[in-house]
């Protein structure tokens, strides 16, 4: 086989010039347990659940390819003073997830329309037993105080539909003449 340049076995040459190249470098070893490792922003670990968010729509557990998010509830009645009859809601009684199951795939996060889901960095939840790895409501309460705040709005980016909106408004009220309601 014949090189880009037209030398025979030019592309093995440089394959084996890079090879060389590298068997040369010192390795970096991070000495783990003793070394916490620097993990990069926004990094991938394990799931978080915000339970006062969570309005058990199951959204989350529907359309978890792998199946690997049981919830339970029940409904209460709540009175609302002036209503003419009481009203219902949802109260969590059961949100696990089988991370031995999990593909860490982040599709119940995108689905959440509450928020109630986020990805926390930790990573150091090892088990002996795989029939261990299925993480009560309280265990996923516990990573989400290990969740990192969002990262600062791009100033180069778009901005964000909630502030578009409020902006458009504050310059429709500005442009109205006084005593006109918008």
């Amino acid at each position: 086989m014949m090189g880009m340049d037209g030398v025979p076995g030019s592309g093995l040459a440089k394959g084996l010039a890079v090879t060389l190249k590298t068997m040369t470098r010192r390795s970096h070893t991070q000495q783990y347990p003793d070394v916490e490792p620097e993990l990069p922003p926004r990094s991938r670990g394990v799931i978080a659940l915000f339970e006062e968010n969570c309005t058990v729509c199951m959204l989350c557990a529907r359309e978890c390819p792998d199946w690997c998010i049981y919830i339970d509830s029940h409904k209460e009645e709540v009175v609302v003073p002036g209503a003419s009859r009481p009203r219902q809601r949802n109260v969590l009684d059961r949100f696990d997830i089988d991370f031995s199951l999990c593909m860490y795939c982040g599709i119940c996060i995108e689905a959440c329309p509450f928020d109630a889901l986020y990805w926390s960095p930790e990573f150091e939840y090892a088990e002996y037993d795989i029939r261990d790895l299925l993480h009560d409501k309280d265990t996923l309460r516990e990573w989400m105080w290990t969740v990192p705040p969002p990262p600062a709005h791009d100033p180069n980016g778009e901005p964000a539909k909630e502030e578009s909106t409020a902006a458009r408004k504050l310059a429709q009220a500005e442009a109205a003449p006084p005593g006109d309601a918008p």
